[in-house]
């Protein structure tokens, strides 16, 4: 089961891909077009050219996880019209949107940045170890 934390990172490959690509072709992918280890444990989520299917590649700290999706009705988004370089990196929660088949996906964010206390100005306070 993928859990719902913020800590765990997605990226949607820009390019549509062979759904019949597997385990280890799609790692491939993830290295090269992405640069990105496929076990680090960061969700990686690709789509056919037909936007019928997608697949989502994880690592579950004892295996890759192959997850697949096929659309009944509708399309999963084209992330390769979405003009940017790099991967489309989104959120748990957008997730569950373009897995729905959402095509608000990749247009604006949707959730906000994870909260960060080096980001907001506050120092990081250490504690005081005892010493008896």
């Amino acid at each position: 089961m993928i859990g719902s934390t913020r800590q765990i990172r997605v990226f949607v490959h820009r390019e549509p891909v062979d759904m019949r690509k597997q385990y280890d072709s799609l790692a491939v992918l993830v290295a090269g077009s992405l640069g990105a280890d496929a076990l680090s444990g960061d969700l990686y989520v690709f789509v056919g050219k037909t936007r019928k299917r997608a697949k989502v590649l994880y690592w579950d700290g004892t295996g890759l996880c192959l997850f697949a999706k096929r659309l009944e009705k509708g399309l999963f988004i084209a992330p390769w019209a979405r003009p940017s370089a790099g991967p489309l990196a989104i959120t748990t929660t957008e997730l569950a949107l373009l897995l729905e088949g959402s095509e608000l996906v990749g247009r604006t964010p949707l959730s906000p940045a994870p909260f960060s206390l080096a980001a907001n100005g506050f120092g990081l306070v250490r504690r005081r170890e005892h010493i008896e």
